[in-house]
């Protein structure tokens, strides 16, 4: 059985930069899901669409491909409003759930972060993570991520995207965001960056003995 390893958390809470590194450590592909909702959201606005017509979403979803995570415009604040109000429909969920269950299944395993892979995409990984931080600790975050793109934003436009796509993602009926029972809760609102990633390490590789995976090399 493959060892997958599930990270979920909310936007900025560095559930991205700890997946990539799990991956490189145990020599695992990575997917990062946000980019594939945040890659429906970009087609939608691309054809002159509306992130409010529901059909018109489920059709980006449909047609999407592995080159289309390669976008840069996936990384800009509005890409990952977009992405938001995208992941709120049932049918783009269905259609991006087969993507996400193919890369989850190839051997020897995957490193997958999100917001609902513990609990929906592989509600039986090997090993599952739940990263957090405070909301002000998030928004710095980003805040600091955007301006370094060049992008022209305040800290308090920051925080107020996050607390919305907070609400939007924990109150949405379609695989809201949550823990799962079995995840181990991982909060690094006063960790460094690699205070986390050996959080996160030592957390994984007590699954990892559990499971008898030996990583590559």
């Amino acid at each position: 059985m493959p060892f997958v390893i599930a990270v979920d958390g909310p936007a900025a809470s560095g559930k991205g930069t700890l997946a990539q590194g799990l991956a490189r450590l145990y020599g695992l592909p990575h997917l990062d899901s946000g980019l594939l909702y945040r890659a429906v959201g970009v087609a939608v606005e691309t054809s002159g669409g509306d992130l409010g017509d529901a059909a018109a979403a489920e059709a980006a979803a449909r047609a999407l491909g592995p080159a289309d995570l390669a976008d840069p415009r996936l990384r800009t604040r509005e890409a990952g409003e977009a992405a938001s109000r995208v992941a709120v429909y049932p049918a783009v969920r269905a259609a991006l759930k087969a993507f996400q269950h193919a890369f989850a299944a190839q051997e020897p395993g995957a490193v997958i972060d999100g917001r609902d892979i513990g609990t929906v995409i592989c509600p039986n990984a090997a090993a599952k993570l739940f990263v957090t931080a405070r909301p002000e600790v998030r928004a710095e975050r980003r805040w600091k991520q955007l301006v370094g793109q060049g992008e022209t934003v305040s800290r308090a436009e920051v925080l107020d995207d996050i607390r919305i796509r907070d609400e939007r993602d924990s109150g949405r009926a379609a695989s809201p965001l949550k823990a799962a029972d079995d995840a181990v809760l991982l909060d690094t609102s006063e960790m460094t960056i690699d205070e986390a990633a050996d959080a996160a390490r030592r957390i994984i590789e007590a699954a990892r003995v559990r499971q008898g995976f030996t990583p590559k090399g």
